[in-house]
């Protein structure tokens, strides 16, 4: 489904460091990245995946059932799919048609005559031996590990990398199917779990059965994922804001139990989430919590867990101020995603800060929620140890290449930092709310974001985001007593910055003051000391 479809000129931010400037990129990295004549004449509306896992080899087969509606007339339609993965036979209507591969990309030559407005569809049957997930889910692909017990796990993880890795699809964010449905065959003693509900299981002659799960909401390519194994299940019910939730859990038998006393923090973090965030995005699918054997992943309602039933990031408090230990990290990070990613999906992974800022600050959030304001501030700003700074967080658009990992541990403390330019608790929640509810199933540019939440802080923020997300300095405060008077202005900053910061001089009350790069002069009551609210992630200096 196209939702906002956007401008697909290439451009080079003046923000941009050099080294991306100098970075070359490669006919198939303009391939995977962006829209092309191939992709844009046509509106994803549903896939029904078909997929035949076998372990003895390490092989997929299956086929996709796209279905689309025309929005210009056009004969040739982009699907793509990895290498060593290739595509057999493609059909429409009945006729096989022709295609070439292009990299990682098959051009298919339309035989029927594309009409605007008409609706269409086309089945893609595939085959081979699918990308081994090297350190999934960072690097991904398909996972085949002996579960000790005679069978075999698979599990597929592929943000960045890309769903195609495993399934063929058009495999560019800006476009999600209205619906899905998930059919994964597999030996009758394993199960598969995916996303959405399960529909049906298919009992089949050759000691196989099919798990049929169907999707009834928009979903991103990456966040589709096939789960299988001997699980054992048991489900809840989480009452939310719009009504009865169904919570489902998946684990490895030999888990069970601690399993069933970890995975409490589900309902907890739905509490949280849904009071920051507004109701749970896809109530129709339910959530799931589902056991993988590597760390997890934010896969839409059938979110993976792989974290050793361990406080924490696998034990440790990434902000070191204890309070990351108050919680599981996969948990509440990995579900925080159903809202930003999920929910709200970037259309260029350049604009992946979407995801990542958003979701780093709601394990800020979620901690504030269950141990106070405080708490979650020294949280967040626990984590600015972890910033690199290296390059912005924003990385080049229509190449399929992402900014640097600061969006996340600088990305959180960025929000941080504007929840304090906004200074209004209630109206910093209702702008994240409405996030949700504005955007609701939506794919999102970088400027609908930017916009929102300063047409609704009622102040111009842009010159924040631009500090924050496409520069690497960090603001300093300079100032200097002269008398009676502190002299003060911002420096290392992108040009107009003006953001509002909370001071306190001596032992008076905190006040607000609007630096700019120019000197401004503020009256004193003799106070020789200035200090920063922490909160601000800001540099000062005395000069």
């Amino acid at each position: 489904m196209l939702k906002n479809l956007f401008s697909f000129c290439l451009f080079i931010s003046p923000f941009l460091s050099v080294a991306q400037e100098q970075t070359v990129f490669t006919h198939a990295d303009t391939l995977r990245g962006s829209v092309t004549p191939e992709r844009v004449w046509w509106d994803l509306t549903y896939y029904h995946l078909k997929v035949r896992p076998n372990a003895q080899d390490s092989t997929i087969t299956g086929s996709t059932v796209i279905n689309y509606k025309v929005l210009q007339p056009y004969q040739t339609l982009q699907v793509d799919l990895q290498e060593p993965l290739k595509i057999e036979k493609v059909t429409q209507d009945g006729q096989t048609l022709a295609f070439k591969r292009d990299g990682n990309a098959f051009f298919i030559d339309l035989s029927k005559k594309q009409e605007k407005g008409k609706l269409e569809s086309i089945e893609v049957f595939y085959s081979g031996r699918p990308r081994l997930a090297r350190r999934p889910p960072w690097d991904g692909g398909v996972q085949w590990v002996p579960d000790g017990n005679g069978n075999t796990i698979i599990s597929t993880s592929c943000q960045g990398l890309g769903s195609s890795v495993w399934w063929p699809c058009k495999d560019h964010m800006y476009d999600e199917p209205d619906s899905m449905m998930v059919s994964v065959t597999v030996p009758k003693k394993m199960t598969d779990v995916s996303n959405g509900k399960l529909r049906s299981i298919v009992e089949n002659s050759d000691d196989t059965h099919t798990f049929n799960w169907a999707v009834v909401n928009p979903i991103n390519n990456y966040g589709v994922n096939m789960n299988v194994a001997n699980y054992v299940s048991w489900k809840e019910i989480y009452k939310g804001e719009k009504g009865d939730l169904p919570v489902s859990f998946y684990v490895y038998p030999e888990n069970l139990e601690k399993a069933k006393v970890q995975f409490q923090q589900a309902n907890k973090m739905l509490k949280a989430f849904e009071h920051w965030f507004g109701p749970y995005p896809f109530y129709e699918d339910g959530y799931k919590l589902v056991e993988v054997p590597y760390l997890g992943m934010e896969h839409q309602s059938s979110v993976t867990y792989g974290n050793g039933y361990k406080m924490g990031y696998l034990g440790r408090d990434l902000s070191k101020t204890g309070w990351g230990l108050k919680w599981d990290f996969i948990i509440i990070h990995e579900s925080g995603h159903e809202w930003f990613a999920n929910n709200i999906t970037y259309k260029d992974v350049a604009d992946m800060w979407i995801h990542e800022s958003f979701t780093n600050y709601s394990e800020n959030l979620y901690t504030e929620y269950y141990f106070g304001k405080e708490a979650g501030s020294d949280y967040v700003i626990g984590t600015r140890a972890l910033i690199a700074n290296d390059k912005p967080i924003i990385g080049p658009y229509h190449v399929n290449r992402e900014g640097s990992r600061d969006m996340y541990y600088k990305g959180g403390n960025m929000l941080h930092t504007i929840r304090q330019v906004v200074n209004d608790d209630e109206k910093w929640r209702q702008i994240l709310r409405g996030l949700n509810k504005t955007f609701y199933h939506q794919t999102v540019e970088t400027a609908q974001i930017e916009g929102y939440v300063s047409k609704n802080a009622g102040r111009d923020i842009s010159k924040v985001f631009d500090q924050y997300l496409r520069d690497t300095r960090i603001p300093v405060l300079e100032y200097s007593f002269k008398g009676n008077t502190v002299e003060y202005r911002w420096t290392n900053v992108v040009n107009g910055f003006d953001m509002p910061v909370k001071i306190k001089l001596g032992e008076g009350k905190d006040q607000f003051i609007s630096p700019t790069s120019e000197w401004k002069t503020l009256k004193t009551k003799g106070e020789k000391t200035l200090v920063v609210d922490r909160n601000f992630y800001v540099e000062s200096k005395g000069v």
